[in-house]
């Protein structure tokens, strides 16, 4: 699943990935990629930081606290690089952390 506020981010990842390989759920809210990944547990959440509302470190935080969702991988997609956002990322509970921008011929693996 991809959460980002921009939905040409979430179709540029939808993109990276092999259809016939895999299936990206696009959220474009913090509070849609919950409501969408308590009811599909995906495999695995690629979530852009910055959203509006409920930001991706609140998501991340919620996800944890979910008996049945807290094992899904997170993966923090961001612009922020600064000393410390990634640190703050892997607090708020992500598994991963990946910089914008992001090589395409790579991002998969």
């Amino acid at each position: 699943m991809a959460i980002d506020d921009e939905p040409e981010r979430t179709e540029q990842i939808a993109d990276w990935f092999d259809p016939r390989l895999y299936e990206v759920i696009r959220a474009h809210s913090g509070e849609e990629g919950l409501e969408i990944a308590r009811s599909l547990r995906p495999d695995i959440i690629l979530l852009d930081i910055q959203l509006p509302g409920l930001d991706g470190y609140a998501v991340a935080r919620a996800l944890r606290q979910n008996p049945a969702l807290d094992a899904i991988p997170i993966v923090a997609v961001t612009s922020y690089a600064m000393p410390g956002d990634r640190e703050k990322a892997l607090e708020a509970g992500c598994t991963g952390y990946l910089e914008r921008p992001i090589d395409p011929d790579t991002f998969v693996d």
